[in-house]
C-alpha cells in the first residue's frame, strides 16, 4: 500500500500542475479525478491506522485485552466533534503539553503531516472575523474561499452604453473576459501562547489564542498584499510594472494633484492613498494656494483617528517605506482601490507543537493556505522617490 501511496500523491500533484498551468485543460474531470484519489488515499490511510490498532491489542496480554475493541475502532473512524467541550479541552491540552489523546484525533483526513491538531471551528470563525476587522489594509480588500487551480473570471472591460434614434438599435459589443487562478501559498506563524495557559480557563485560553493568531496572520498577509513578489506568498500590488508611476523629489501640495489628476475617473469611488504615519505626518502642516490644510485627521465613531488628504481617506502601514527612509526608486505611497486586490483563503487552520532542539523551546506553530493577486490595477498611482 506504501507504493500506492506515492503513486496517488505523484498524479495528485501532475493534477495540480495542470490545473494551474495554461494549456487547456477538462476541469470536471481533473477535480472528480482528484477526489477520488483523496478518497482512495483516505481509505488507506485508515486501513493503516485499524491495522496499527489491532496489532497493539493483540501484544496485550489475553487478560487484559477488551472484548469491544471493534466499537472502539468504528468511533475512530467517525468524525470528532470538533466543536464539542471534549474537544476543545483536548486542543487546550495540546497547545499547552504537546500531547493528544489519539482517540481526540478524529478521522484520517482531518490531518495534514504539517498540523498536529486542527484548531476547533468556533475558535477559527473567531480569528476569521477579526481578521476581517484587523489592520488597516485587511478590512478593505476583497475576501474569496475559492479552490485554488480554479480559474476566475475577470472582465478586462467595460460595455459603453450609446444614444440611439427611435427604433434604432446599436453596435453589439463583446465582452472581454480574462481569469486568474489562484495558487495555494502556506502561511505559517509562531503562536505565542506561554506555558502559563495550562492554568487558565478554557475560554481565556481560546481568547489568548484568537488574539496571538489573528496579530500574527493580519501582519503577514498585509505585508504581502502591499508588497507580496509572487514566489511563496501571494502577488502584492507593487509587484512588477504596473499602474502609474511619477517620481517625487520632495513632499508638496503638488505631488497630491498630480497623483489625483493620474487616477482615472471610473476608479475615483473607492480609491484611498496608502502610505507609512511618518509621511502622513509630512504632509500633515501644508496647506493649499487658499490656506486650507491639505490634511486633516477626525475622530471616527469608535474614537479612532480616521485620516484624509484632499478628502481622500488614508489607510496607514509599516509595510510601504517612509519617504525619508525610502531608496531611490522606490515606493514610498500609493493611490489604490483596495476592493480591487483578491484575497483568497483557506481557513481550515491547524496547529503543530514540537520541540526546537537547538534551544530546547517548545515551538507552537499556526498554519493557514492563502494566496492573493489584485485584478485590477488601472487605480494604482504611486509615487517613486527620486534620486
Amino acid at each position: 500500500m506504501d507504493k500506492r501511496l506515492k503513486e496517488i500523491n505523484d498524479r495528485k500533484l501532475e493534477i495540480r500542475s495542470m490545473l494551474q498551468g495554461e494549456e487547456k485543460v477538462d476541469l470536471d474531470a481533473l477535480e472528480k479525478e482528484l477526489a477520488d484519489l483523496e478518497a482512495e488515499a483516505t481509505e488507506i490511510r485508515r486501513r493503516y491506522e485499524v491495522a496499527a490498532e489491532i496489532n497493539a491489542e493483540e501484544t496485550k496480554p489475553a487478560e487484559v485485552r477488551e472484548i469491544a475493541k471493534p466499537a472502539v475502532v468504528e468511533e475512530r473512524s467517525k468524525e470528532m466533534d470538533l466543536n464539542s467541550i471534549e474537544y476543545r479541552k483536548a486542543f487546550m491540552t495540546y497547545v499547552t503539553t504537546g500531547v493528544m489523546a489519539p482517540e481526540m484525533r478524529g478521522d484520517a483526513n482531518t490531518l495534514t503531516s504539517d498540523i498536529g491538531a486542527v484548531i476547533p471551528p468556533e475558535t477559527q470563525n473567531r480569528i476569521v472575523e477579526e481578521l476581517k476587522h484587523y489592520g488597516n489594509i485587511l478590512p478593505l480588500v476583497t475576501n474569496t474561499n475559492y479552490r485554488s487551480g480554479v480559474a476566475i473570471p475577470t472582465s478586462a472591460t467595460k460595455p459603453v452604453a450609446t444614444w440611439v434614434a427611435e427604433g434604432a438599435g446599436s453596435d453589439k459589443q463583446k465582452k472581454v473576459v480574462g481569469s486568474i487562478v489562484f495558487s495555494h501559498y502556506k502561511l505559517r506563524c509562531a503562536v505565542s501562547v506561554s506555558l502559563e495557559s495550562e492554568y487558565m480557563s478554557l475560554s481565556a485560553f481560546e481568547n489568548a489564542l484568537v488574539d496571538n493568531i489573528t496579530e500574527a496572520m493580519a501582519i503577514a498577509l498585509e505585508a504581502a498584499i502591499i508588497a507580496g513578489d509572487a514566489s511563496g506568498e501571494p502577488t502584492g500590488i507593487l509587484h512588477g510594472n504596473v499602474g502609474a508611476s511619477q517620481t517625487v523629489s520632495a513632499l508638496s501640495y503638488d505631488v497630491l494633484t498630480d497623483a489625483e489628476a493620474a487616477l482615472p475617473v471610473a476608479y475615483e469611488n473607492g480609491a484611498v492613498w496608502v502610505m507609512s504615519k511618518k509621511t502622513f505626518m509630512g504632509f500633515i502642516g501644508m496647506t493649499d494656494e487658499n490656506g486650507h490644510p491639505i490634511a486633516r485627521v477626525d475622530h471616527g465613531i469608535n474614537g479612532a483617528p480616521e485620516r484624509y488628504l484632499l478628502g481622500r481617506p488614508v489607510a496607514l502601514t509599516d509595510h510601504v517605506a517612509s519617504f525619508d527612509t525610502a531608496t531611490s526608486g522606490a515606493c514610498f505611497a500609493f493611490l489604490f482601490r483596495m476592493k480591487d486586490y483578491c484575497l483568497n483563503t483557506n481557513f481550515r487552520i491547524g496547529i503543530k507543537t514540537y520541540e526546537d532542539n537547538d534551544t530546547d523551546d517548545i515551538v507552537r506553530k499556526s498554519i493557514v493556505v492563502a494566496d492573493g493577486k489584485p485584478v485590477d490595477t488601472h487605480s494604482l498611482v504611486k509615487l517613486v522617490k527620486g534620486a
